[in-house]
């Protein structure tokens, strides 16, 4: 008996792990693909995917980094706003901030273009101070492929209707905690 509930035990503790490798959002689920020590921050990276996405190839994905050495979330996304504004393919849509929840969160446009297809990457992000130490920063991030400008007006209707709730609800769920695995590979 005793070994069958080492047993059970140990294979709802597997079951516990990979759950937590798993992010639903927008009524998608998210796979950790990519996970490693970002050597600028000295914290961990986690990148999540759909299923049939990677880091190299990818419309949605989810982030999930870790910053020990930075303790002031607030000062750091208003210097990351301020990048931001200054770079030409880059647009801020919303900029909000929390001091008494030492908190912040903005949405913004990138105008980019990858073997020969031009997007919008449509992102959010959520800086806040992480319970243990340091800084947890939360990233959503969306790829808008057009092909010619006619498409334009209706991309920026869609992330304009979609970014006060999609912002909401990056600002109210809590942030997965950091997995330290390395995860590399490209798949």
């Amino acid at each position: 008996m005793k070994r069958i509930i080492l047993t059970f035990l140990a294979l709802l503790c597997s079951q516990i792990i990979a759950l937590s490798e798993e992010i639903h959002f927008d009524n998608n689920v998210y796979t950790l693909k990519y996970s490693a020590i970002a050597p600028q921050t000295k914290g961990y990276g986690n990148e999540y995917f759909l299923k049939s996405e990677n880091v190299s190839n990818w419309n949605k994905m989810i982030g999930v980094y870790y910053y020990p050495e930075e303790n002031n979330p607030i000062k750091y996304a208003q210097d990351f706003d301020k990048t931001i504004e200054n770079t030409e393919n880059s647009m801020l849509l919303k900029y909000i901030e929390n001091k008494k929840c030492d908190k912040a969160a903005l949405s913004f446009l990138v105008n980019g273009c990858e073997n020969a297809k031009k997007y919008f990457e449509y992102d959010i992000y959520k800086f806040e101070k992480n319970p243990n130490k340091g800084m947890t920063v939360l990233k959503y991030a969306v790829k808008h492929y057009f092909t010619n400008d006619d498409e334009i007006n209706s991309i920026a209707e869609k992330i304009k209707e979609n970014n006060d709730k999609y912002l909401e609800t990056i600002i109210t769920s809590p942030i997965p905690s950091i997995i330290e695995k390395d995860i590399s590979r490209m798949d």
